[in-house]
């Protein structure tokens, strides 16, 4: 990613966090993306806890991610944050897209949560 372009996604990022706020009835749902690997976290702002999180560097999703390309891990790990997410005692959750366009391993990685059981 150009030093432009990265600027762009920070800037998109900072107004889309003035309105997206984790709470504790509906924590966010945070994606990073980077140019390898994809990561999703549930976080609770008001005390700024990690309730859940999964990404494609965790060792379990590592070995079932081996021959798939970058949107099929996403949704692995679409699933395994909703699956991580619901044992925690959370089901709703608002969606914050990290500043990226809401296409490819993001919506990938957002639907696999929605089926798997989270609730935005």
């Amino acid at each position: 990613m150009s030093r432009k372009s990265q600027q762009a996604r920070q800037h998109r990022h900072e107004r889309v966090r003035k309105r997206v706020v984790g709470t504790v009835d509906r924590p966010r749902l945070n994606v990073f993306r980077s140019d390898k690997h994809i990561y999703a976290q549930v976080i609770d702002d008001t005390v700024g806890h990690t309730l859940a999180s999964a990404s494609t560097v965790d060792l379990e999703l590592q070995t079932a991610a081996v021959g798939k390309n970058k949107t099929e891990q996403a949704v692995l790990v679409g699933r395994a944050v909703a699956e991580r997410a619901i044992d925690a005692g959370v089901k709703k959750v608002v969606f914050d897209r990290g500043g990226y366009m809401y296409h490819g391993r993001v919506k990938a990685l957002a639907d696999a949560a929605r089926e798997a059981g989270l609730d935005f």
